[in-house]
């Protein structure tokens, strides 16, 4: 009795190993798959040195010419007077990263979500989770161009797991903790966010997360609307990363439809 129960541990240990083996070794390909979606988000001005400066990370979705990243990552206006433009950096099939311009199409401020209009052929596009069924603890990563001044303008992913499903606004302790922003998120009621246990940098904020396995987007990382409001009790804000959940980008774009 005791001999077969050990034997069946041991093949249960076997088996989790083998599919987390399986997990990792799936990563390589579903990155290799997904980088031509991914894109550099800024703004360029041929007066300017850099002409060039990135805003955050963006990934095609729809039909190959339409992108997502964070509202406030393309918030600011554009100067019309200097000639400044909103800019993607797209993949080539050479791996070079080819400029085109982009145009703001719809905002979602409360979840600070943003679609552009890429110019230009379409683009391989990522696939949306069909529903928001991940649990705590199951594995994600996400790819992004994380401090691009010092690291370049090459794609960065990093693997982690969904920590915690926790909403998006929670009270102060006190009252002086509670600003107008916060109020309105409250009277609106908290929206689940995922907190990851896995970092991100500037440059990530709009960066897909996805299954490893599948390349299926699971959320959008977000580095400021989160920060400012569950955080901003916190003098010195955490390391924490957190992502919008994608329903919230699939509701953004039926909208548009």
């Amino acid at each position: 009795m005791l001999t077969k129960l050990c034997h069946r541990l041991f093949l249960f240990l076997v088996l989790a190993v083998g599919l987390a083996g399986m997990s990792h070794a799936a990563l390589p390909e579903t990155v290799e798959k997904i980088k031509p979606s991914i894109l550099a988000i800024g703004t360029f001005e041929r007066t300017r040195s850099p002409q060039f400066r990135l805003n955050g990370t963006g990934f095609v979705v729809g039909d190959g010419n339409l992108a997502v990243t964070n509202a406030h990552v393309v918030r600011t206006p554009m100067d019309v007077e200097t000639g400044e433009k909103l800019i993607v950096l797209a993949r080539t099939p050479a791996g070079t990263l080819e400029p085109r311009e982009a145009f703001k199409v719809a905002f979602d401020a409360e979840h600070d979500l943003a679609l552009l209009k890429i110019s230009g052929a379409r683009l391989p596009a990522m696939v949306l989770a069909p529903d928001d069924s991940k649990r705590e603890g199951e594995q994600v990563a996400f790819t992004g161009f994380p401090i691009v001044g010092v690291l370049g303008p090459y794609p960065a992913t990093h693997r982690g797991i969904i920590a915690a499903l926790a909403p998006v606004a929670i009270p102060g302790a006190n009252a002086n903790q509670l600003s107008p922003k916060l109020i309105r998120r409250l009277a609106k009621g908290p929206f689940t966010i995922l907190q990851l246990d896995a970092t991100a940098y500037p440059g990530d904020s709009g960066s897909p997360l996805y299954d490893p396995n599948t390349g299926e987007v699971v959320g959008i990382i977000n580095m400021v609307l989160v920060k400012s409001t569950k955080e901003s009790a916190i003098t010195d804000p955490s390391g924490i990363t957190y992502a919008i959940p994608v329903r919230y980008l699939r509701e953004l774009m039926s909208e548009q439809r």
